[in-house]
């Protein structure tokens, strides 16, 4: 895929409980609503487990962050279908690398905005 400004890409993905443990084992997280499920049997994903969907555009490019921004808006859970769409706000390309930024947008399978952000960095050359 060609990238410029422009350009928007999107990834999608549906949480599960494994990723959550898992997740909860690596970062130290272990707040009780992401470890006992509520009345309907869902656990509150990790607000930086979901901030994975945006993260993960940055490194198909092989951008090298320099700042991220992150605004949680309403709490994901297990079991829901989160899409992010990133908008490359820059793409230029500079002597030995590329300048980066982009905004981003998460909604859930409902329509309704969980993240929203920004992120910037560099794309070196030869990578």
């Amino acid at each position: 895929m060609t990238v410029e400004a422009g350009s928007i890409i999107t990834w999608e993905r549906t949480f599960t409980v494994e990723e959550v443990e898992l997740f909860t084992k690596i970062s130290g997280d272990e707040g009780d609503h992401h470890i006992h499920p509520d009345e309907q049997g869902r656990v509150v994903i990790q607000g930086l487990l979901t901030a994975t969907l945006p993260t993960k555009v940055g490194g198909d490019f092989n951008v090298l962050a320099r700042k991220m921004s992150f605004e949680f808006l309403r709490p994901v859970f297990t079991g829901d279908t989160i899409r992010c769409e990133v908008k490359i706000e820059q793409f230029e390309r500079q002597k030995e690398r590329i300048a980066m930024a982009a905004s981003f947008v998460c909604m859930n399978q409902n329509k309704k905005e969980v993240l929203n952000g920004t992120f910037s960095g560099i794309i070196l050359d030869g990578i």
